[in-house]
């Protein structure tokens, strides 16, 4: 590699059991930047990932032993490795051969010979574009949102921790165990079904479940790749009677989620992603809920609410 690079590009695995497209195309990665990590066969990659974690892989489809497909099915079946993007390289050209390494869950196909600037350049998009997810996920991690991601089929592909409980306690499980592969057979097919007539817009349609006092809903919204959906999922506590806020001061249902969540120490931007809306979207409601409760700040606002439910029990005896 030229030590004059302060930094690589990133790690590509290479899975090859020919020595000289293994030679040819490490030089070619090395030289663009990239660090290389190889495996001749499927086995010791999959030995290999126990212990790293490259950017992308490059996947012979014929080998001995374990062939390219079993391997990939298997790296796209471990939590650990499903993310990583796996491009298949192969002299292999029937359609057969090509839908079948889509199937198994491979992001692009290369027939050889193989050129190293095809590969650098597929390589370097394929990265770039599995990097934006991760930071995404990240991103909603570090939020404390309760969401999840599914594919066309409705089977999870990844979720949060809050998603995750979430989904352990609308199923009634306890915490702290497995995560769920499945999603609960009601949210399962609204899900479905959203997804079949490509109704996708997350102001419209609304999942609800109501369990043990806890009332659950969710948002299906379409992922900037098309082949997953992300479910924003919320809880409502028992102490938050909505319908009975929203009738006893006058809101609207949107604008009583939004002053629950207010009163949460949600801001703007937080209830705008939970929601589905904008932050302005959110401002201007709020604005209404300030006219209606005659306040002119949130935490008078929420006073006013809280109030409210601490009278809500004695009006109902």
């Amino acid at each position: 590699m030229n030590p004059s690079r302060p930094q690589a590009l990133g790690t590509v695995m290479i899975v090859d059991d020919a020595p000289g497209n293994l030679a040819f195309l490490s030089d070619a990665l090395e030289e663009a930047g990239y660090r290389v990590l190889v495996a001749t066969d499927g086995a010791s990659a999959l030995e290999q990932l126990r212990y790293a974690q490259p950017d992308a892989i490059l996947l012979d489809a014929v080998m001995p032993g374990l062939d390219g497909f079993e391997t990939c099915r298997r790296l796209k079946a471990d939590p650990g490795t499903s993310l990583i993007p796996v491009i298949f390289m192969t002299a292999l050209s029937e359609l057969d051969d090509l839908l079948r390494a889509f199937e198994e869950g491979a992001v692009d196909y290369l027939v050889k010979p193989i050129r190293h600037q095809e590969v650098l350049a597929r390589v370097g998009s394929h990265m770039a574009q599995a990097r934006l997810i991760r930071r995404s996920e990240d991103a909603l991690v570090r939020s404390g949102f309760a969401a999840l991601a599914i594919d066309g089929a409705g089977g999870i592909t990844w979720l949060t921790p809050a998603g995750c409980r979430w989904l352990q306690e609308l199923s009634g499980r306890s915490s702290g165990g497995t995560p769920p592969a499945n999603l609960p057979p009601p949210l399962a097919e609204w899900s479905r079904q959203r997804i079949a007539v490509e109704d996708t817009d997350p102001h419209q349609g609304t999942f609800t479940a109501q369990r043990d006092g806890k009332r659950f809903t969710a948002r299906l919204v379409p992922c900037q790749d098309g082949q997953e959906y992300l479910l924003l999922l919320q809880e409502s506590s028992g102490d938050w009677n909505l319908d009975s806020l929203k009738s006893a001061l006058g809101l609207t249902p949107r604008e009583a989620e939004i002053l629950m969540w207010i009163a949460r120490g949600k801001t703007n931007k937080d209830v705008g992603q939970i929601l589905g809306s904008s932050p302005r979207t959110i401002n201007k409601h709020l604005e209404h809920i300030f006219e209606k409760l005659g306040v002119a700040t949130r935490a008078a606002a929420v006073a006013v609410a809280l109030d409210r439910m601490r009278d809500a029990p004695e009006a109902a005896a």
